[in-house]
């Protein structure tokens, strides 16, 4: 659970470095009027931004699975009720039913 935690802590600090260096290259790229590295910088911020955002939104989904598998630990016959429900619904749903 710490790996992951720490895994995405390194993505977010590498998306954040992405991201200034990209804003450094766009700069230095304004600067001296050379249009190819302002694009380079511009898609390295886009990156480092897109990284981030992984990063953020991999946490929050490991959140919710945890609290997940701490409910089905904690109520196993409610989860099951739960489970059985829904496949219920599932198959009322899709599976085509016998005309008379």
């Amino acid at each position: 659970m710490a790996d992951i935690k720490n895994e995405a802590l390194e993505n977010k600090a590498e998306g954040l470095v992405e991201q200034g260096v990209g804003r450094i290259k766009d700069a230095a790229g304004g600067l001296t009027g050379n249009v190819g590295m302002q694009a380079e910088g511009k898609v390295d911020q886009l990156s480092g931004m897109a990284r981030q955002e992984f990063a953020e939104l991999y946490e929050e989904t490991e959140g919710r699975l945890e609290k997940a598998v701490t409910f089905v630990r904690e109520r196993p016959l409610a989860s099951l009720g739960i489970a059985a429900a829904i496949g219920t619904l599932l198959a009322l749903m899709f599976v085509p039913r016998r005309k008379s």
